[in-house]
Order: C-alpha cells, then sequence, then structure tokens
C-alpha cells in the first residue's frame, strides 16, 4: 500500500487503528493496524489509537492493555492521547439529534427474536435486513426500551447519488442495500455505524484502512457522511488473511492471538515487516490459543 496525494483542504494524511477491547488481538487486526501505520508514516502523516469501548457489557480493561502491548510488539507507535468512545457519547447525541431533527429516525421497539421471524437477509450477509415495523409508529411510548434506526429511503431520497474512493477506484454508495440500520441501540448509546463516523470526522481521519468485511458497512457511513455533513475519507480496505485452507483467520475460527504468538517467541517486528509487504504466511501451531 503506497501513500497517496493529500486531498486539498484535509491537510497531511491521518490513519487510525480502532479496535474493540472484547477479546485479544489476531492476525486481521495486525494487518489493518499495520497497513494503517505504514501508509501514515510513509506519508509523513499521523496514526492514531482509538479504544471502541461503547459496548460495555463485553468490553474489559485487561483486553484495553493487551492492545498497547501487542502494538508495541509489532513495533507500532501512535500519535496523541488513546481516545475511547466511552468518553465522546455527548457527541454521538448531537449527530442522533440531528438526524431526529431531520426525521430521519425513528424508535424501533422490536426484539431481535421478532426481527429474525420476520425479515430478510441482505445477499452476502447473516444479519437480517429490518423490515420496518416500527417504521409506521405515529404516537411511540419512548418510556418502552427502545433502538433508533435510520429511516433508509427517506435518508437515501434526501442524499441523493453519493461515491467514495477506495484503493483508488470510485465506489457508487448503495446504502440501502443495508435497510434500516440501527444509530443507537437500546443497551448503548450508539451504534458503531454513528460512533465510527462521528468519530473518524471528528479526528480528522482522512484515509481509513480495514479489511473487505467492513465494506458492505461504509455504504452506511458514506451516506451518514453526507446526511451530517461530514467530510469523506478515502478508504482502502485490504483483502483477509486466510489460513492454509482459505478460511479466514478470526478469532471465532481460532486464529491465535497476538499474545499467543508473542508468548510462543516469534518475533512481532517481522511480522509487522510481513505483513506490510503482502507476504505473510500464517502458521498453524498456535491456532486456537
Amino acid at each position: 500500500m503506497t501513500a497517496q496525494a493529500v486531498i486539498p483542504g484535509q491537510g497531511r494524511v491521518v490513519t487510525r487503528f480502532a479496535p474493540s477491547p472484547t477479546g485479544r488481538l489476531h492476525l486481521g487486526h495486525a494487518m489493518s493496524a499495520v497497513l494503517a501505520h505504514e501508509l501514515a508514516r510513509r506519508a509523513g502523516g499521523r496514526f492514531l489509537l482509538r479504544i471502541e469501548d461503547i459496548d460495555l457489557a463485553r468490553c474489559r480493561e485487561e483486553h484495553v492493555a493487551g492492545i498497547s502491548a501487542d502494538l508495541e510488539w509489532l513495533g507500532l507507535d501512535w500519535d496523541g492521547a488513546v481516545v475511547r468512545q466511552s468518553s465522546r457519547l455527548h457527541l454521538y447525541a448531537v449527530a442522533l439529534d440531528r438526524l431526529k431533527a431531520q426525521a430521519l429516525v425513528y424508535p424501533c421497539f422490536c426484539t431481535r427474536a421478532e426481527i429474525a421471524a420476520s425479515a430478510s437477509a441482505p445477499h452476502g450477509s447473516d444479519a437480517p435486513i429490518y423490515p420496518g415495523t416500527c417504521r409506521a409508529i405515529h404516537d411511540p411510548d419512548l418510556t418502552r426500551p427502545h433502538c433508533w434506526r435510520l429511516d433508509m429511503a427517506r435518508a437515501v431520497a434526501l442524499a441523493g447519488p453519493l461515491s467514495w474512493s477506495d484503493n483508488g477506484t470510485t465506489i457508487a454508495a448503495d446504502p440501502a442495500a443495508q435497510g434500516d440500520v440501527v444509530l443507537a441501540r437500546k443497551d448503548a448509546p450508539s451504534s458503531y455505524h454513528l460512533a465510527v463516523t462521528v468519530d473518524d470526522a471528528d479526528q480528522g481521519v482522512t484515509d481509513i484502512v480495514r479489511g473487505v468485511d467492513l465494506f458492505a458497512a461504509t455504504h452506511v457511513h458514506r451516506l451518514l457522511q453526507a446526511l451530517l455533513g461530514l467530510p469523506t475519507p478515502r478508504y482502502h480496505h485490504h483483502p483477509l488473511l486466510t489460513d492454509e485452507r482459505g478460511e479466514r483467520l478470526a478469532k471465532r475460527t481460532g486464529a491465535p492471538s497476538l499474545t499467543a504468538m508473542r508468548e510462543a517467541g516469534e518475533d512481532g517486528l517481522a511480522l509487522a515487516a510481513a505483513l506490510a509487504r503482502g507476504d505473510y504466511r500464517p502458521k498453524t501451531a498456535l491456532r486456537g490459543r
């Protein structure tokens, strides 16, 4: 991955790595972090570390410490203080209020079971598309537990045609395919979609490096940028790391954690260099640790 010219008006290149402290980092995380760090450093820019910890039920402080240790083992350094989403809830509330003022969101009272029973899954995804059950409620009882969903059809009509740059290629945004996504959860004041969009803009991120598994989410993020009047960064979605069987290396598939690799005596600097070159070949001895 090579650095691109700085977008006029956006200043120097700023990238970020933004993991959730719900478990130990694995090789997929390392890939994104290394590439984001490489892009910033080659351009003489800044690399930020943000902890996405608004899921209080699953986030753990020991994993926050582990993230820093893993990045240091890889030889990665970051600029400025580490930012936590849990300290930025007021920013998400302001953004949500702006969307409420435009009548672009509505409260949803449906349970996951109800949604699963009545919704259909989008192509290539395991997540069901919400059927819009609560969209037509005219006098909702906001004392009941609820999330806030984006009225996708209304939002798309307001925003008009959108696109973004992905590895130098122009991509036409198709957020409607994701349905009425959740922007504020019942158990958290924001969803991933809203928080990451607000944070990237507020921190001046110019280039977002992440796995292709988040490509579909970018359609929604591009729409939110338009609705909230936020700048659109360049995107660099990279292929996912796979093992010798072609299976994705991830926590849920038994990929080794970076902690396990470090404890086994592997060289973090060599690993980072191989990931940056794109020629890393995973081993199987540590699988599942």
